[in-house]
C-alpha cells in the first residue's frame, strides 16, 4: 500500500530497452509500457524528474561469465539499447546507462538525484528480480525512500516476480499500483 510519494521524488525506469522489452515476459508488455508512460506522465505533470536507466550488456557484470565480455555483445542488434518509443523521453530526462544489476553502482545516478534533492524513488521496468531489485537495495542504503509501481514491471519468471513484490519489496519501501502513485500525488499536488 502506498500511503505517500515524497514531495521531491523521482520516476527511475529501468531496461526499458527495445531489446529487453522484446524478451518473454511474465506479464504483457504493453500493459506494462502503457502504465510506466502514465507514470511518466504524471511525473512530467508534477514537475518531477525521469529517469531512465538502461544496461550495457557488455558490462563488467558479464566478466564474472563464462563468456568473455565481447561475446555478450556480438549478437545484439544495433538498436538493442534504445530506449523503446513507448517511453517517450525527452532531453531534460536524466539518461543512466548501468554497467550492472543495479543502477548506482558505476553510475553518475546519485549525484544527479542529490542535485535536485530527491528523497523518494519510484521504480518500475525490467526486470523485477534483477535490475529493479538491485537498484532498490541500492537506493536504500543511499537513504532513499521508495515506492514501486508493482503493475509497471514484470520479469522473465512469475514466481520470481512475485517473491520481489511479496517478500523483498515490502521490506524496503512501499508498494502499490500505478495508478495508486499517481492518485498519492495528484493528492499531495
Amino acid at each position: 500500500m502506498i500511503s505517500q510519494i515524497d514531495k521531491h521524488a523521482a520516476l527511475v525506469l529501468i531496461d526499458l530497452q527495445k531489446g529487453v522489452v522484446k524478451m518473454p515476459v511474465a506479464h504483457p508488455m504493453d500493459a506494462i509500457l502503457k502504465n510506466c508512460a502514465a507514470l511518466v506522465a504524471a511525473f512530467r505533470k508534477a514537475n518531477l524528474p525521469v529517469v531512465i536507466v538502461s544496461v550495457n550488456p557488455a558490462g563488467p557484470w558479464t566478466q564474472t561469465r563464462k563468456e568473455t565480455p565481447s561475446a555478450g555483445t556480438a549478437n545484439y542488434p544495433a538498436d538493442w539499447r534504445e530506449i523503446t518509443p513507448e517511453i517517450q523521453t525527452q532531453p531534460t530526462d536524466i539518461f543512466i546507462t548501468k554497467p550492472s544489476w543495479g543502477a548506482f553502482y558505476g553510475t553518475t545516478l546519485n549525484d544527479e538525484l542529490v542535485k535536485q534533492h530527491i528523497t523518494g524513488i519510484v521504480l518500475a521496468g525490467v526486470a523485477t528480480i534483477i535490475g529493479v531489485e538491485g537498484t532498490a537495495r541500492q537506493a536504500v542504503l543511499h537513504g532513499y525512500n521508495l515506492a514501486f509501481a508493482t503493475d509497471a514491471m514484470t520479469d522473465r519468471f512469475i514466481d520470481a516476480h512475485e517473491h520481489s513484490i511479496k517478500y523483498i519489496f515490502p521490506r524496503i519501501g512501499e508498494t502499490g499500483t500505478s495508478q495508486e502513485i499517481i492518485e498519492k500525488m495528484e493528492a499531495a499536488g
